[in-house]
């Protein structure tokens, strides 16, 4: 048996085979075009020639909404929930639905299931969920914070629980994913206590091409005294800032700033900020627990980039971490001294993998 795991970006498709029973990937497919594009497709196609005895395709979804907050096998009523949400994450969901109903035409009698990375922060404490904003407007409008990269943070928790040979359920855990989007997370007893995006994959720390957290005033004041409007932030927001903004349109990619950060001082300040923007996130996510058990990074630039990683950590002292980390690893495990007060992992991302689990879990099958 097989399952179909799908990962609609905002500008990429991943969708890979994977063997439940061995948690194995037999066949990938990873295409950077959009989606919802015919070569997308094409490639998906030729994946799905390959399949064989399909068992269940599970769909990646950036956010579930108010409505669907857990994995959940699609219906009617459940797709037209997902499109009532696409507003909330308009840089992902509108190809992630496209690509939901060319599946469902094409494999109509294998059940799909939508697992939303906002599900591992469904269960946020209120005082960590609620926005300091009118009453009205929270109710009316469903304002809380969302919490994204859950499918990442699940398998990321899951992996350093079985490192430290501990029960997740017992850790307290601080977790970075760092990639195209980025975040952080504390962990207490299995469950997401703070994490730094909100209401929108907009929010918190800085990313590739998305600004993170701003000023709210410098964006009521861009609207009232410049002549930018609505779309015109938007766009220059998600697509236009980051790592991108901040290095003057060289590069959106860590790994292209710290080659050219030596000459580079637009590229310098760009990686200096995103890495003192991160620890500033993990250090007020730390505030949430009274003991950290583990710092795990994950995501693309958490698993492969030692440089990021070791600025980060550089300005984390005051949590007991240490600035002595090893380079990078060919699988998950201990990057720091064996002997050192909090355990520092990298673990590399697979959410495919944890679609997997999650899609066969709603279906009501964990084998």
């Amino acid at each position: 048996m097989t399952v179909l795991t799908v990962n609609a970006g905002s500008g990429s498709l991943k969708a890979h085979l994977v063997d439940p029973g061995t948690e194995h990937v037999e066949h990938a497919a990873e295409i950077e075009h959009p989606p919802d594009s015919d070569e997308a497709w094409h490639a998906l196609d030729n994946l799905l020639d390959k399949a064989t005895d399909l068992q269940a395709v599970g769909h990646r979804l950036v956010h579930g909404g108010a409505e669907v907050r857990e994995p959940t096998v699609v219906d009617s009523e459940v797709r037209r929930a997902v499109v009532r949400a696409t507003s909330l994450a308009p840089l992902h969901l509108p190809a992630a639905v496209a690509l939901l109903d060319r599946l469902r035409d094409r494999l109509p009698d294998v059940p799909h299931v939508v697992c939303p990375d906002t599900a591992f922060h469904r269960n946020l404490p209120d005082h960590a969920a609620t926005y300091a904003l009118p009453r009205a407007w929270r109710e009316r409008f469903d304002l809380r914070r969302y919490g994204f990269h859950g499918l990442s943070y699940q398998w990321a928790l899951d992996r350093v629980a079985r490192l430290l040979d501990r029960p997740a359920g017992e850790l307290r855990v601080l977790l970075t994913h760092l990639g195209g989007g980025c975040s952080v997370c504390a962990v207490r007893e299995g469950r997401s206590v703070d994490t730094s995006m909100g209401l929108t994959p907009l929010d918190g720390l800085v990313m590739a091409k998305r600004s993170g957290a701003v000023d709210p005033g410098l964006l009521l004041w861009l609207l009232r005294e410049t002549s930018l409007d609505a779309d015109e932030l938007d766009e220059g927001l998600n697509h236009r800032s980051g790592l991108l903004g901040l290095s003057n349109d060289r590069s959106p990619d860590t790994r292209d700033l710290v080659a050219a950060a030596p000459d580079d001082p637009a590229a310098a300040l760009a990686l200096r900020v995103f890495t003192h923007q991160a620890r500033r996130g993990l250090a007020a996510a730390a505030a949430s627990l009274d003991r950290i058990d583990a710092l795990v990074f994950t995501g693309e630039i958490g698993w492969d980039q030692p440089e990021v990683r070791a600025d980060i950590v550089a300005g984390l002292t005051l949590l007991g971490i240490s600035t002595e980390l090893s380079g990078n690893r060919e699988e998950d495990g201990l990057i720091s001294p064996p002997n050192a007060a909090v355990p520092v992992f990298v673990i590399r991302p697979r959410e495919e993998l944890q679609l997997c689990r999650d899609t066969l879990s709603a279906l009501g099958d964990n084998s």
